[in-house]
Protein backbone atom coordinates (compact mmCIF):
# COMPACT_ATOMS: atom_id res chain seq x y z
CA UNK A 1 0.00 0.00 0.00
CA UNK A 2 3.20 2.32 0.68
CA UNK A 3 4.17 1.87 -2.94
CA UNK A 4 0.74 2.61 -4.29
CA UNK A 5 0.78 5.64 -2.29
CA UNK A 6 4.29 6.57 -3.53
CA UNK A 7 4.04 5.53 -7.04
CA UNK A 8 -0.03 5.78 -7.73
CA UNK A 9 -0.26 9.62 -8.05
CA UNK A 10 2.35 9.63 -10.36
CA UNK A 11 1.45 7.06 -12.52
CA UNK A 12 -1.75 8.47 -12.65
CA UNK A 13 -0.59 11.47 -14.55
CA UNK A 14 1.25 9.83 -16.65
CA UNK A 15 -1.31 7.15 -17.83
CA UNK A 16 -2.71 9.14 -20.81
CA UNK A 17 0.84 9.75 -22.22
CA UNK A 18 1.67 5.78 -21.73
CA UNK A 19 -1.46 4.65 -22.94
CA UNK A 20 -1.32 7.08 -25.72
CA UNK A 21 2.60 5.71 -26.33
CA UNK A 22 1.79 2.52 -26.18
CA UNK A 23 -1.10 2.74 -28.82
CA UNK A 24 0.26 4.63 -31.60
CA UNK A 25 4.17 3.36 -30.90
CA UNK A 26 4.52 0.61 -29.88
CA UNK A 27 1.24 -0.81 -30.79
CA UNK A 28 1.86 0.60 -34.43
CA UNK A 29 5.26 -0.74 -34.61
CA UNK A 30 4.05 -4.61 -33.56
CA UNK A 31 1.49 -4.49 -36.24
CA UNK A 32 4.12 -3.38 -38.50
CA UNK A 33 6.07 -6.64 -37.97
CA UNK A 34 2.86 -8.49 -37.75
CA UNK A 35 2.28 -7.46 -41.25
CA UNK A 36 6.11 -7.81 -42.37
CA UNK A 37 6.21 -11.45 -41.61
CA UNK A 38 3.00 -11.83 -43.53
CA UNK A 39 1.89 -12.48 -47.20
CA UNK A 40 -0.14 -9.23 -47.03
CA UNK A 41 0.43 -8.18 -51.05
CA UNK A 42 -2.08 -6.66 -52.02
CA UNK A 43 -5.50 -4.72 -50.51
CA UNK A 44 -7.51 -8.08 -50.29
CA UNK A 45 -5.77 -9.33 -47.16
CA UNK A 46 -3.05 -11.98 -45.71
CA UNK A 47 -3.78 -15.54 -46.21
CA UNK A 48 -0.66 -16.67 -43.33
CA UNK A 49 2.47 -16.10 -42.15
CA UNK A 50 5.46 -16.16 -44.09
CA UNK A 51 8.09 -15.85 -41.79
CA UNK A 52 11.45 -13.62 -42.60
CA UNK A 53 10.55 -14.25 -46.63
CA UNK A 54 9.69 -10.80 -46.88
CA UNK A 55 13.20 -9.66 -45.76
CA UNK A 56 15.35 -12.30 -47.61
CA UNK A 57 13.47 -11.17 -51.17
CA UNK A 58 14.42 -7.46 -50.30
CA UNK A 59 18.13 -8.58 -50.54
CA UNK A 60 18.17 -11.07 -52.85
CA UNK A 61 14.74 -11.41 -55.20
CA UNK A 62 13.80 -7.61 -55.79
CA UNK A 63 13.92 -6.20 -58.92
CA UNK A 64 17.05 -4.15 -60.41
CA UNK A 65 18.25 -4.86 -56.51
CA UNK A 66 16.42 -1.76 -55.53
CA UNK A 67 16.39 -2.09 -51.85
CA UNK A 68 20.37 -2.71 -51.74
CA UNK A 69 20.12 0.73 -53.74
CA UNK A 70 18.47 2.70 -52.05
CA UNK A 71 20.70 1.75 -48.81
CA UNK A 72 23.45 2.74 -51.06
CA UNK A 73 21.55 5.96 -51.62
CA UNK A 74 20.97 6.74 -47.95
CA UNK A 75 24.72 5.57 -47.51
CA UNK A 76 26.28 8.21 -49.16
CA UNK A 77 23.75 10.76 -48.39
CA UNK A 78 24.47 9.96 -44.77
CA UNK A 79 27.87 10.46 -44.99
CA UNK A 80 28.47 13.53 -46.86
CA UNK A 81 25.59 15.03 -45.20
CA UNK A 82 27.73 14.30 -41.79
CA UNK A 83 30.63 15.60 -42.40
CA UNK A 84 29.38 18.44 -44.37
CA UNK A 85 27.19 19.75 -41.48
CA UNK A 86 29.51 19.03 -38.75
CA UNK A 87 32.66 20.74 -40.44
CA UNK A 88 30.34 23.87 -41.61
CA UNK A 89 28.95 23.81 -38.31
CA UNK A 90 31.72 23.88 -36.31
CA UNK A 91 34.01 26.08 -38.19
CA UNK A 92 30.69 28.95 -37.49
CA UNK A 93 30.37 28.20 -34.10
CA UNK A 94 34.24 28.21 -34.11
CA UNK A 95 34.08 32.31 -35.68
CA UNK A 96 31.39 33.32 -33.14
CA UNK A 97 33.04 31.90 -30.00
CA UNK A 98 36.12 34.11 -30.78
CA UNK A 99 34.15 36.96 -30.82
CA UNK A 100 33.14 38.92 -33.69
CA UNK A 101 30.97 42.10 -34.72
CA UNK A 102 26.80 42.00 -35.33
CA UNK A 103 27.32 38.16 -33.36
CA UNK A 104 23.72 38.26 -33.19
CA UNK A 105 22.89 38.91 -36.53
CA UNK A 106 25.22 36.15 -38.04
CA UNK A 107 23.18 33.81 -35.88
CA UNK A 108 20.22 34.51 -36.99
CA UNK A 109 21.61 34.06 -40.67
CA UNK A 110 23.23 30.56 -39.96
CA UNK A 111 19.72 29.42 -37.79
CA UNK A 112 17.37 30.84 -39.98
CA UNK A 113 17.52 27.53 -42.83
CA UNK A 114 16.04 25.53 -39.26
CA UNK A 115 12.82 27.17 -39.79
CA UNK A 116 12.13 26.67 -43.33
CA UNK A 117 10.02 23.28 -44.17
CA UNK A 118 12.00 21.11 -45.86
CA UNK A 119 9.24 20.92 -48.72
CA UNK A 120 9.89 25.00 -49.34
CA UNK A 121 13.70 24.69 -49.13
CA UNK A 122 13.38 21.63 -51.47
CA UNK A 123 11.58 23.32 -54.04
CA UNK A 124 14.26 25.95 -53.94
CA UNK A 125 16.98 24.21 -53.91
CA UNK A 126 15.42 22.08 -57.27
CA UNK A 127 15.20 25.19 -58.95
CA UNK A 128 18.92 26.24 -57.61
CA UNK A 129 20.29 22.59 -58.66
CA UNK A 130 18.63 22.61 -62.25
CA UNK A 131 21.24 19.99 -64.13
CA UNK A 132 20.65 22.50 -67.59
CA UNK A 133 23.56 23.86 -68.91
CA UNK A 134 24.01 26.35 -71.57
CA UNK A 135 21.66 29.12 -72.69
CA UNK A 136 19.15 26.91 -70.61
CA UNK A 137 20.93 27.12 -67.83
CA UNK A 138 18.79 27.87 -64.36
CA UNK A 139 20.32 28.22 -60.56
CA UNK A 140 23.40 27.91 -59.64
CA UNK A 141 24.66 26.72 -63.52
CA UNK A 142 23.10 30.34 -64.76
CA UNK A 143 25.32 32.10 -61.52
CA UNK A 144 28.28 29.91 -62.90
CA UNK A 145 27.86 30.69 -66.87
CA UNK A 146 27.30 34.16 -65.88
CA UNK A 147 30.68 34.71 -63.72
CA UNK A 148 32.14 32.49 -67.06
CA UNK A 149 33.03 29.29 -64.86
CA UNK A 150 31.40 27.30 -67.71
CA UNK A 151 33.69 24.51 -66.96
CA UNK A 152 32.25 24.14 -63.19
CA UNK A 153 28.34 23.94 -64.51
CA UNK A 154 26.93 20.35 -64.07
CA UNK A 155 24.24 18.32 -63.67
CA UNK A 156 24.05 17.97 -59.92
CA UNK A 157 21.21 15.71 -58.97
CA UNK A 158 20.54 14.02 -62.14
CA UNK A 159 24.18 13.09 -62.44
CA UNK A 160 25.05 9.42 -62.48
CA UNK A 161 28.22 9.28 -60.36
CA UNK A 162 27.77 11.87 -57.52
CA UNK A 163 24.27 12.99 -57.84
CA UNK A 164 22.89 11.68 -54.39
CA UNK A 165 26.29 13.19 -52.73
CA UNK A 166 24.45 16.69 -54.43
CA UNK A 167 21.22 15.88 -52.81
CA UNK A 168 22.73 16.46 -49.12
CA UNK A 169 24.00 19.97 -50.38
CA UNK A 170 20.74 21.37 -49.56
CA UNK A 171 20.35 19.19 -45.81
CA UNK A 172 23.91 20.67 -44.87
CA UNK A 173 22.48 24.35 -45.81
CA UNK A 174 19.35 24.00 -43.72
CA UNK A 175 20.92 22.05 -40.52
CA UNK A 176 24.19 23.21 -40.16
CA UNK A 177 23.22 26.18 -38.31
CA UNK A 178 21.49 23.85 -36.25
CA UNK A 179 25.42 21.78 -35.18
CA UNK A 180 26.26 25.46 -35.15
CA UNK A 181 23.94 26.01 -31.89
CA UNK A 182 24.79 23.02 -30.45
CA UNK A 183 28.62 23.39 -30.47
CA UNK A 184 28.31 26.98 -29.53
CA UNK A 185 26.37 26.10 -26.57
CA UNK A 186 29.42 23.77 -25.95
CA UNK A 187 32.46 26.24 -26.08
CA UNK A 188 29.95 28.69 -23.98
CA UNK A 189 29.87 25.94 -21.45
CA UNK A 190 33.54 25.56 -20.92
CA UNK A 191 34.67 27.18 -17.74
CA UNK A 192 36.69 30.17 -17.92
CA UNK A 193 39.06 28.80 -15.55
CA UNK A 194 40.26 26.18 -17.97
CA UNK A 195 41.17 28.88 -20.27
CA UNK A 196 42.97 30.87 -17.56
CA UNK A 197 44.71 28.24 -16.35
CA UNK A 198 45.75 27.23 -19.67
CA UNK A 199 46.80 30.39 -20.63
CA UNK A 200 48.94 30.44 -17.27
CA UNK A 201 50.81 27.18 -18.33
CA UNK A 202 51.77 29.43 -21.43
CA UNK A 203 49.67 27.29 -24.15
CA UNK A 204 49.32 28.75 -27.63
CA UNK A 205 45.85 29.34 -28.77
CA UNK A 206 46.39 26.24 -30.99
CA UNK A 207 47.05 23.76 -28.06
CA UNK A 208 44.31 25.84 -25.60
CA UNK A 209 41.69 24.69 -28.26
CA UNK A 210 43.71 21.06 -29.31
CA UNK A 211 44.35 19.87 -25.95
CA UNK A 212 41.64 21.76 -23.73
CA UNK A 213 38.52 23.18 -25.66
CA UNK A 214 38.16 20.71 -28.51
CA UNK A 215 38.52 17.19 -26.19
CA UNK A 216 35.12 19.06 -23.72
CA UNK A 217 33.16 19.00 -26.95
CA UNK A 218 33.17 15.61 -27.39
CA UNK A 219 29.54 15.12 -26.03
CA UNK A 220 28.04 17.89 -27.92
CA UNK A 221 29.79 16.26 -31.15
CA UNK A 222 28.60 12.84 -30.77
CA UNK A 223 24.77 14.14 -29.83
CA UNK A 224 25.02 16.20 -32.99
CA UNK A 225 25.99 13.24 -34.91
CA UNK A 226 23.11 10.77 -33.39
CA UNK A 227 20.35 13.31 -33.98
CA UNK A 228 21.83 14.18 -37.77
CA UNK A 229 22.04 10.47 -38.35
CA UNK A 230 18.87 9.36 -37.30
CA UNK A 231 17.40 12.54 -39.52
CA UNK A 232 19.08 11.51 -42.43
CA UNK A 233 17.99 7.97 -42.73
CA UNK A 234 14.32 9.07 -42.29
CA UNK A 235 15.08 12.41 -44.96
CA UNK A 236 11.89 11.95 -47.11
CA UNK A 237 10.25 15.30 -48.03
CA UNK A 238 13.25 16.92 -48.75
CA UNK A 239 14.87 14.66 -51.07
CA UNK A 240 11.48 14.23 -52.87
CA UNK A 241 10.70 17.81 -52.95
CA UNK A 242 14.01 18.56 -55.07
CA UNK A 243 14.25 15.14 -57.19
CA UNK A 244 10.72 13.62 -56.75
CA UNK A 245 10.36 9.63 -57.08
CA UNK A 246 13.86 9.01 -59.39
CA UNK A 247 15.65 5.80 -59.32
CA UNK A 248 19.00 7.94 -58.85
CA UNK A 249 18.01 9.71 -55.59
CA UNK A 250 15.64 6.96 -54.21
CA UNK A 251 16.17 6.30 -50.14
CA UNK A 252 14.53 3.50 -48.14
CA UNK A 253 11.99 6.00 -46.93
CA UNK A 254 10.82 6.96 -51.05
CA UNK A 255 11.06 3.45 -51.68
CA UNK A 256 8.69 2.42 -48.52
CA UNK A 257 6.00 4.97 -49.88
CA UNK A 258 6.33 4.09 -53.51
CA UNK A 259 5.43 0.13 -52.56
CA UNK A 260 2.91 1.51 -50.33
CA UNK A 261 1.15 2.92 -53.18
CA UNK A 262 0.68 -0.80 -55.24
CA UNK A 263 -0.93 -1.45 -51.95
CA UNK A 264 2.01 -4.10 -51.21
CA UNK A 265 1.62 -3.73 -47.23
CA UNK A 266 4.11 -6.68 -46.54
CA UNK A 267 6.77 -5.64 -48.67
CA UNK A 268 6.52 -2.08 -47.10
CA UNK A 269 6.46 -3.00 -43.57
CA UNK A 270 9.56 -5.09 -44.06
CA UNK A 271 11.24 -2.20 -45.49
CA UNK A 272 10.07 -0.07 -42.55
CA UNK A 273 11.39 -2.80 -39.84
CA UNK A 274 14.71 -2.57 -41.58
CA UNK A 275 14.42 1.08 -41.15
CA UNK A 276 13.65 1.21 -37.63
CA UNK A 277 16.66 -1.68 -36.80
CA UNK A 278 18.90 0.73 -38.50
CA UNK A 279 17.78 3.53 -37.00
CA UNK A 280 18.03 1.97 -33.44
CA UNK A 281 21.57 0.51 -34.07
CA UNK A 282 22.63 4.18 -34.44
CA UNK A 283 20.80 5.68 -31.45
CA UNK A 284 20.35 2.53 -28.65
CA UNK A 285 24.23 2.72 -28.26
CA UNK A 286 23.87 6.08 -27.92
CA UNK A 287 20.93 6.05 -24.71
CA UNK A 288 23.27 3.47 -23.39
CA UNK A 289 26.66 5.37 -23.22
CA UNK A 290 24.36 8.37 -22.11
CA UNK A 291 23.20 6.21 -19.23
CA UNK A 292 26.34 5.29 -18.30
CA UNK A 293 27.61 8.63 -17.80
CA UNK A 294 24.93 10.04 -15.84
CA UNK A 295 25.52 7.24 -13.64
CA UNK A 296 29.01 8.02 -12.98
CA UNK A 297 28.77 11.43 -12.42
Amino acid sequence: MRKLRHWGPGLLLLSPSLILLAVFVYGLIAWTTKVSVSDEHNALGSKGFVGLENYTKLFTNDINDRFTHSLKNLLIFTVVFLVGAMFFGLLWAFILERGIKAEGFFRTVYLFPMAVSFVASGVVWRWLMNPNKGESAGGLNSVLGGLGLDFLQNTWWTNPDWGMAAMAIPAIWQLSGYVMALFLAGFRGIPQELREAAAMDGASTYRLYRNVIFPQLTPVALSALIILGHMSMKMFDLIMSVSGPQWLTEVPAIYVWQTLLTSDYAKAAAISIILLLLVAVVIVPYLIYTNRQEKNA
